[in-house]
Parts: structure tokens; C-alpha cells; sequence
């Protein structure tokens, strides 16, 4: 079973996608597949899933929510998941005395910046979300931010 961030997800369509925890592309989603009421299903919520194969790719099944505490009690740090871990781990540099940042892995920023556009513009579309983290990478990749 897979967990993963939903990205989108239209109530009135009835369809939307996640983006897998393990990266990848986002993996659609179709209300057909809920275990839950689909009025759970809002960007950034965290849900578990199996991964089949649809006509056009990858789709979610057996969808529910991956938790109960993760999914039913809205973040409070503004930080992404991934940032507020490192900041709370007991060897985390947050300032570093050089002047230089921490390198992530592509798909570490990846997820970094798909949390912080769900968290300051949930309204955005899947689409919307993938063309920026796109643009995203390849400044990043430009800049060093991140490793290939």
C-alpha cells in the first residue's frame, strides 16, 4: 500500500491526483476508487493506496485516509513536512556558519515545494502545480540547489 498527498481532487468531476509519497508522477485519482467520503478528499491530505494500472497510467484504488491524526487535524507549522523534521532532528543545521545551504535530492525538493503551493494556494490545479514544480527544478538544478 502506498501513501501519498493528494493534489487535486474535484468533487463535481469526480476526479483528481495524488503525488506518491516514494516520488514519481502524481497518480490519478477517481472517486469509483474511495473507501471514503469523497468530501475528505482536499489538497494536502495525506492518504493511503493501491497502485494499479489504468488506461492512461498509474491510478490510486482502495483509496482512504493514511491516518487518522494526519489527515483529520490541519497542520499547524507552516513549514513543509520535510522541513519541520529536519529542523526537530537532534544534528539539524538550519543556519549554516559558510554561508551555504543543504543540497536536496531532486525529488526531496520536489516535495518541498509541491507541500508549499498546496499549503499557500490550495486552489491550484494538478496541471498548475506540475508546470511550476517544473520550472521549479530546472531553477534549482540551474542555481545547484539540488542534485541530479
Amino acid at each position: 500500500m502506498a501513501t501519498g498527498r493528494v493534489v487535486r481532487f474535484d468533487e463535481v468531476r469526480g476526479y483528481g491526483f495524488v503525488s506518491p509519497d516514494g516520488g514519481g508522477s502524481d497518480v490519478f485519482l477517481h472517486v469509483n476508487d474511495l473507501l471514503i467520503d469523497k468530501s475528505l478528499i482536499n489538497p494536502g491530505v495525506l492518504v493511503s493506496f493501491d497502485l494499479e494500472a489504468g488506461d492512461r497510467g498509474l491510478k490510486a484504488s482502495a483509496v482512504s485516509l493514511a491516518s487518522d491524526r494526519a489527515s483529520s487535524s490541519p497542520r499547524t507549522d507552516p513549514r513543509p513536512a520535510s522541513a519541520a523534521s529536519h529542523a526537530s532532528a537532534p544534528d539539524a543545521r538550519t543556519d549554516l556558519d559558510d554561508g551555504t545551504c543543504e543540497v536536496l535530492s531532486v525529488k526531496d525538493y520536489t516535495d518541498e515545494v509541491t507541500e508549499a503551493l498546496l499549503i499557500s494556494k490550495p486552489p491550484l490545479t494538478g496541471e498548475q502545480i506540475l508546470s511550476i514544480r517544473e520550472r521549479m527544478v530546472r531553477l534549482a538544478m540551474s542555481h545547484g540547489w539540488v542534485e541530479s
